[in-house]
């Protein structure tokens, strides 16, 4: 899988940037931010997944998240991708809370949405196998978190995934999607 460099900046001794491919999965070019901190040549290091909120981007926790020292510190790489498919023929919503950034990182099922809006598969399958091919993960070590929306997302990935993430946490996560408001709307259309 080929991907493109669109950013990168030193921060704390590492590498933040950004990159765009191809999705397969959602028929999207995707977005992601991955910092890596300074390690040994050969050196593999553990992974952090971390899901964002309703409405996100990449960008959200990369430009306002201050995570990058504790990242250096700790030898962790940390992954931040879009929160959905987006583009001029990607099928959206007049409201914040359905369509273009709001995937649920769940994989759509009906009409117009099956086609592009697959971030299950994405999250759990298409982006780790890029990630592992072009940084230096150990991918025996991954841990997953998100906030609010991205932590539904982080403890379904994780509940579906057994043994696959050695941590698991969410920050203010929808945990009863079906009784509110923005996870009604989004898994019943």
């Amino acid at each position: 899988m080929k991907m493109e460099q669109v950013s990168t900046n030193r921060s704390h001794g590492g590498a933040q940037g950004v990159y765009t491919h191809s999705s397969v999965v959602t028929g999207t070019p995707m977005t992601f931010s991955v910092f890596v901190p300074g390690h040994a040549p050969g050196a593999k290091l553990p992974v952090l997944w971390y899901l964002s909120g309703l409405t996100c981007t990449h960008a959200n926790v990369t430009e306002k998240g201050e995570f990058r020292a504790a990242c250096a510190e700790h030898g962790l790489i940390l992954v931040a991708p879009d929160t959905s498919p987006r583009g001029d023929d990607v099928p959206d919503d007049d409201a914040y809370d359905f369509g273009k950034g709001a995937g649920f990182y769940v994989d759509a099922m009906q009409t117009p949405w099956a086609k592009n809006f697959r971030m299950r598969t994405y999250i759990e399958q298409e982006l780790p196998a890029l990630i592992a091919q072009n940084f230096p993960v150990d991918m025996q070590r991954q841990g997953i978190t998100g906030h609010s929306m991205g932590g539904h997302g982080a403890l379904t990935i994780s509940l579906r995934n057994p043994g696959r993430f050695r941590s698991t946490s969410a920050f203010s996560p929808i945990v009863s999607p079906l009784n509110c408001p923005w996870g009604e709307k989004a898994l019943t259309g």
